[in-house]
């Protein structure tokens, strides 16, 4: 058998799986099996930041790798102290809590804002608010938290007490808001399993005054909005916020599972020993490689990250069949005339690979590509959303 019905065979058909096999990569560009070049356009889902093979951070992973792999929380290590510090330094939270991945980090989150509103209000106050078209994971207690109900329908029951907000509906919000069994609001910046969608700075600023006037924790999903993503260190730098509760993993180990919970200074005291914990969490590996990331998303970085955003709309809004570009930095959604599953197709024939996201084409770029290898890519997305060819 062939690697693909290998996979076929042994792994749980939990994937539908494009035809093609990544045998190496190095920056932006992947090879599959026959040494066909692919400039990658998605990044494992906005997880290696600094695209393939990344030598700074490669170096910076393998000399841990050879220090020390692993040892439990019940001992301090390094890499997860400093991660901690610089996180906290960086975003002005006040404490860290690491996981594995973005659902445990949400499930963290989670608990500090129902652990914080029971201990002050009592247990009736439980109710979670995330918002209709949501992505935050597929743990029971995540897909709940999930706004499509297309997650749901399989696995009931799912965990109680979440509702949902339509996104950017003010009214909507403040109605499920006084109702009075709010716990916390929580949500993404930028929708991004659900279609690339950003938040306005109207609705952003009704939910930070609505949960300011009632004690409400505020919890970001920055899984995927994080690390660099969106033209700033964090989603929530961009609409002038300061969330209680920030969740992240993707882009923050550089390909690495690695998922962290921010905590406010309103939080910092909620978790005791017992209350919460991991085996994995604040890896010594993953953290040496999540230090490397965070240290080079610099300004001048953000800077790049910006102007190249603005390159790739530019271009595609100047392409006959491309309808909206949405988004942020190089986090972008494409309204196409074709089909999306067609362009997703005929982009891989011709070396470059993206994703969707619902019906649009989902743009991942690594936060360092190439201006060259930018070009090319852009050039043939252009190619093959064009309608007039």
């Amino acid at each position: 058998m062939n690697l693909k019905e290998t996979d076929s065979k042994y792994l749980a058909h939990t994937y539908g799986r494009f035809p093609l096999v990544i045998k190496e990569g190095k920056g932006s560009l992947a090879y599959d099996e026959e040494g066909k070049e692919y400039i990658d356009m998605a990044t494992g889902i906005a997880v290696n930041a600094f695209g393939y093979s990344d030598e700074s951070w490669t170096q910076a992973v393998t000399e841990q790798l050879t220090t020390l792999q692993h040892t439990s929380n019940l001992y301090y290590t390094e890499p997860c102290v400093k991660l901690a510090e610089l996180l906290c330094e960086r975003t002005g939270m006040s404490k860290v809590f690491f996981s594995n991945s973005g659902a445990e980090a949400n499930e963290c989150a989670i608990k500090a804002a129902r652990k914080y509103s029971a201990s002050k209000y009592g247990a009736e106050r439980n109710v979670i608010l995330t918002l209709r078209n949501s992505f935050h994971g597929r743990t029971i207690t995540t897909l709940a938290a999930t706004g499509q109900d297309a997650f749901h329908n399989d696995f009931l029951p799912l965990t109680q007490g979440f509702d949902y907000v339509e996104a950017n509906n003010i009214n909507d919000l403040e109605a499920k808001v006084e109702r009075g069994n709010v716990a916390a609001i929580m949500f993404e910046f930028v929708q991004g399993e659900g279609g690339v969608m950003p938040l306005t700075q109207e609705f952003v600023n009704r939910i930070f005054e609505l949960s300011e006037k009632y004690d409400i924790v505020t919890i970001a999903d920055e899984v995927q909005t994080g690390n660099g993503r969106t033209g700033k260190l964090y989603a929530f730098m961009n609409y002038g916020v300061a969330p209680d509760i920030v969740s992240t993993a993707k882009g923050l180990g550089g390909g690495l599972p690695l998922g962290a919970t921010l905590l406010s200074e309103k939080l910092s005291g909620v978790f005791v020993p017992g209350d919460h914990g991991s085996t994995f969490g604040g890896n010594p590996v993953c953290c040496a490689g999540a230090l490397n990331i965070l240290s080079r998303i610099d300004d001048a970085l953000l800077s790049e990250i910006n102007e190249k955003s603005q390159y790739i709309r530019s271009e595609l809004m100047n392409t006959k069949g491309v309808t909206s570009v949405d988004g942020m930095g190089l986090m972008l959604g494409i309204t196409t005339e074709k089909p999306v599953d067609e362009i997703v197709s005929e982009c891989m024939n011709r070396g470059v690979l993206v994703i969707k996201a619902k019906q649009k084409l989902r743009l991942l770029p690594a936060l360092n590509i190439p201006m060259e290898t930018l070009s090319k890519a852009v050039e043939i997305i252009k190619s093959v959303c064009n309608t007039e060819v």
